[in-house]
């Protein structure tokens, strides 16, 4: 059985008592005509509070929360966790910490849940990762891409799913040794994950060539972007090569304005995160070519894992997954793999249990690492391109997350003691 309740910060969930039953009554057919209730007699849910900036960035949030939906209702169809259903109480932080804590203070002082997971931005998970730590609740962190979150700001209680900004800017690094260039320029949005990024790809990129100069920086306001000043700048600095970290609105406004002004003649870019569907689908025919980068070729995958969940997301939506979707199911499948495994919802259980558990996901096995709680998810690394006036990906593969952590005594050196 399937249990869904969805919430904003203005509005809350009550239980049926005899003077409001019948207002609550067409509230509950409603719900259940959505997302299905609880059968007389069924068991009492474990609740699980997620917080997700789902009015912020709806391009990548709700297909999370599609594919978050499908795994908990697999999960529930084969009998729950311990017996008992998984319900989720979903709030949007609308991208800032303080609402965040707000959510998450509520989730876990009114509606009694057992644990916390998502968040999208860097900052935003940071807060709330904190805030496990406060609280002793386990936090699992399903997008947030600062590497501060499982090191130098890491706790016991926070585990991240999807692969840092270093593991992603050393796959990528990889490729960007490669080319000729010398002469590198960067643009990212001004905050965490974009200073973290911009940091993680300098240290990788200069390892593999010391012979790199970096002669210019942007750092444009995070979803308000003067896409011409920024153009502008960069080519004044007359880069030989860029890494760019903008998504999002931002980059389709940044792509077309390069493209206009001519930035991107001749000139090789490296690009965090722009192969996924959720930031290369708007671009469509303005897709640049040949941009190295990160990203999600969803129709190409033949693994048997990542079959199954596409036969299975599209049978439910009648769409194709996001990025957004894999992250949102394997951290619900992630949630229920932690709870089975320490056979109670008590933290420190939950905790010991999450320390190197291994998880199946669409894109293979992953493993929580005890040594500083980074799962091994990785990344498809290759080219945009475009197909019929559409951009996909074309040269990739697949990056094994283990590969681009380092070893476990280092990871564990790199957290507050």
């Amino acid at each position: 059985m399937l249990t869904w309740v969805t919430e904003t910060r203005t509005t809350t969930r009550v239980a049926v008592q005899g003077a409001i039953r019948r207002t609550l009554l067409a509230a509950a057919v409603t719900l259940s005509a959505l997302w299905g209730t609880p059968q007389a007699g069924a068991a009492e849910p474990i609740r699980i509070g997620e917080v997700n900036s789902y009015s912020r960035l709806p391009a990548f949030t709700e297909p999370y929360r599609k594919g978050l939906l499908l795994a908990q209702e697999q999960i529930n169809a084969n009998g729950g966790v311990l017996g008992r259903p998984l319900e989720v109480i979903t709030r949007d932080d609308g991208g800032k910490p303080g609402d965040a804590i707000t959510a998450a203070n509520e989730l876990l002082s009114r509606d009694q849940v057992s644990l916390l997971m998502g968040t999208f931005f860097s900052h935003v998970g940071l807060a709330v990762a904190d805030f496990a730590q406060q609280k002793k609740v386990l936090f699992l962190a399903a997008e947030p891409l600062t590497d501060a979150l499982i090191w130098s700001q890491g706790n016991d209680y926070t585990f991240r799913l999807r692969p840092s900004v270093s593991m992603q800017a050393k796959m990528l690094a990889e490729q960007a040794a490669k080319l000729p260039a010398k002469r590198w320029a960067t643009v990212a949005p001004n905050y965490e994950y974009g200073t973290s990024a911009v940091a993680a790809f300098k240290d990788a990129l200069t390892a593999l060539r010391p012979d790199i100069e970096w002669v210019g920086e942007q750092w444009p306001a995070q979803g308000n972007i003067d896409a011409a000043a920024t153009v502008q700048a960069l080519a004044l600095v007359k880069p030989e090569a860029l890494f760019n970290v903008t998504f999002g609105p931002d980059l389709t406004k940044f792509v077309r304005e390069g493209s206009v002004r001519g930035l991107f003649d001749d000139l090789p870019v490296v690009s965090l995160l722009t192969g996924e569907p959720e930031y290369l689908d708007p671009l469509g025919a303005e897709t640049p070519e040949g941009w190295i980068v990160t990203g999600y070729p969803w129709s190409q995958i033949t693994t048997p894992e990542h079959q199954a969940f596409l036969q299975a997301y599209q049978a439910k939506y009648n769409d194709y997954p996001r990025v957004g979707s894999v992250v949102g199911y394997s951290a619900m499948m992630s949630a229920a793999a932690i709870i089975k495994k320490a056979g109670s919802t008590d933290t420190a259980a939950l905790i010991a249990a999450a320390k190197g558990i291994d998880v199946a996901t669409p894109f293979g096995p992953i493993t929580f690492r005890a040594a500083d709680h980074q799962s091994t998810l990785g990344a498809f690394v290759g080219k945009t391109a475009q197909k019929d006036g559409a951009g996909v990906m074309v040269d990739f593969s697949y990056r094994n997350g283990a590969d681009y952590l380092p070893p476990p005594e280092q990871a564990a050196a790199l957290r507050p003691r």
